[in-house]
């Protein structure tokens, strides 16, 4: 079983030879091993020709060069699918090669004391011995925790900013006829009815539909309000609720 010296590796090894890759135990990037070539595959490769050379000549010659070129093609068959069934031979390659890929690798890394993690050069805090999880670049630190804090106050100031200074309000107007809310127009959606405001008879202010009193003088809004005053006197017509004429003072 092969065992690495950091936590997570990766084997890119082929039949045709060998190369790893090891990974940064804190930032994960990576450093590939030289490749390798296997021996049994190139001695795979050297007896396929053969065979095929074999083959060749026993085309031209007859039939007991044939023979062997057939016997030298078989063979190389079997040996070939005993690469694919990756050899004993083969497996003692891998072994070797991943040994030989870890003394390469490890150049490129450092083992901290502290945590017994393998960090990338990046990593590792040269003025401490240390990996950059156990001991912090001081630049890089003071750098994040004023970005932090920067963000705080940022987040406090939009926190207590006003933005806006509206009324939020919802106000739904009721139709008096069929009582269903009419929108926003001067007529009801549902029914067509007028949505004109109601004026008091007595002091002119404009209520709302609904009310039955004034919100200024508190009239009665329901009482149908008076017909038009006309003076028996000079028979000017007044308006609704006046209690003397307008044009020569007779009482009404």
């Amino acid at each position: 079983m092969l065992t690495s010296f950091t936590r997570n590796y990766q084997d890119n090894s082929t039949e045709a030879g060998f190369q790893f890759t090891f990974y940064c135990d804190i930032c994960g990037d990576g450093f590939k091993s030289s490749f390798i070539e296997s021996e049994t595959y190139k001695k795979g490769k050297l007896f396929r020709g053969i065979g095929r050379g074999a083959s060749a000549l026993g085309s031209m010659f007859g039939g007991s060069v044939s023979r062997i070129g057939y016997g030298a093609d078989r063979a190389t068959n079997i040996l070939g699918e005993r690469f694919e069934g990756r050899s004993p031979e083969w497996q003692k390659e891998h072994q070797r090669a991943f040994e030989m890929a870890k003394n390469e690798a490890m150049r490129n890394f450092h083992r901290c004391p502290s945590c017994n993690k393998y960090v990338c050069s990046h990593c590792m805090n040269e003025d401490e011995g240390l990996c950059t999880e156990c001991a912090p670049r001081q630049e890089v630190y003071v750098a994040k925790a004023r970005a932090e804090a920067m963000k705080r106050n940022i987040d406090d100031a939009g926190a207590g900013a006003t933005v806006w200074e509206g009324k939020i309000e919802s106000k739904t107007t009721i139709c008096p006829q069929c009582g269903k809310p009419a929108g926003n127009g001067k007529f009801c959606n549902n029914c067509g009815a007028s949505m004109a405001l109601k004026v008091c008879p007595s002091c002119g202010a404009q209520n709302s539909l609904t009310v039955r009193f004034c919100n200024n003088c508190g009239t009665n809004l329901q009482v149908p309000p008076p017909s038009a005053g006309k003076c028996p006197s000079c028979g000017t017509v007044n308006d609704p609720g006046t209690r003397f004429c307008g044009e020569c003072g007779t009482k009404l």
